[in-house]
């Protein structure tokens, strides 16, 4: 399993070397574009709309818009500084709560932890202690130059880190529109969908559940693979450089010229009279 970061997990005075691997992956899949005449893949380029053309990745510089068509520009050696100033702190848990106590909008990506060299003990210690007091530690950690809100929390024998979203960054309820405030329901209809909600409870058996619509999608893509309904795509042209240009202008200026040049005047054969007159 790919390692995506090493660091160190602490908690007192307790640390933990770990490195920490991503727990799930997007199975979604990715469609091209083509062009619908000649069937090639459509390609997104960086372009200037003032200049008019292509903008090469070492011309580009990052900024934030802080007002429509404001910018501050961000050089490179600020954000690279702050990264690692950021980066170079350990991971350390500042407090421990209850799961249930964090709702699940705050919730974010799934990483797996495993003990880096020498952490194998440190790393069963507070796995233990998290198991035998039901508690989850709250931290703080930076991935992909991100300063992240975290949880640790244990998934089958696992340690698990989960990025959770600071309270800023959950929308409020309040903004959500045309939810009522009340509703008018009778009790019979109340009992109705609790008995409905009663029948249809079980325990939570994720193997279950599948994506009915990317098996379809997989499916078929496979049926039309072996039907060979299959479509390649067209190269782009190379267009001949400006040498090459210029000798075919040439050769067709040479070629021209041959043709418009006058052919040299033949001189007259002289007749057989005048050959005898000559003679005579």
């Amino acid at each position: 399993m790919h390692t995506m970061w090493k660091g160190t997990i602490s908690f007192g005075l307790v640390n933990i070397p770990v490195k920490m691997h991503a727990a799930t992956e997007n199975k979604d899949i990715s469609l091209r574009q083509l062009h619908k005449e000649c069937e090639s893949p459509i390609k997104y380029e960086k372009v200037c709309p003032v200049c008019d053309r292509k903008v090469e990745n070492d011309e580009i510089v990052k900024a934030y818009e802080y007002a429509k068509n404001k910018f501050v520009k961000l050089d490179e050696e600020d954000l690279k500084a702050l990264k690692q100033e950021q980066g170079d702190k350990a991971v350390e848990i500042m407090d421990f709560v209850k799961l249930d106590e964090i709702d699940p909008v705050y919730f974010e990506k799934s990483y797996y932890l495993s003990p880096n060299e020498g952490g194998g003990k440190a790393y069963g210690l507070l796995r233990t202690a998290l198991e035998e007091t039901g508690k989850i530690g709250v931290a703080k950690m930076m991935i992909r130059s991100k300063e992240q809100l975290a949880v640790i929390r244990i998934y089958q024998n696992t340690l698990v880190v989960e990025t959770i979203h600071y309270p800023d960054e959950v929308r409020n309820t309040q903004d959500v529109p045309n939810v009522p405030e009340k509703t008018n329901v009778n009790k019979k209809e109340i009992d109705t969908a609790k008995m409905l909600i009663e029948q249809l409870t079980t325990t939570f058996d994720p193997e279950k559940y599948n994506d009915a619509y990317r098996t379809a999608l997989l499916e078929l893509i496979e049926e039309r693979k072996n039907k060979e309904q299959v479509v390649s795509g067209k190269e782009r042209k190379q267009e001949p450089d400006n040498v090459a240009n210029l000798m075919d202008a040439l050769q067709a200026s040479l070629d021209k010229a041959k043709k418009d040049k006058p052919k040299p005047k033949q001189p007259k054969r002289k007749t057989t009279a005048s050959k005898k007159k000559a003679t005579s």
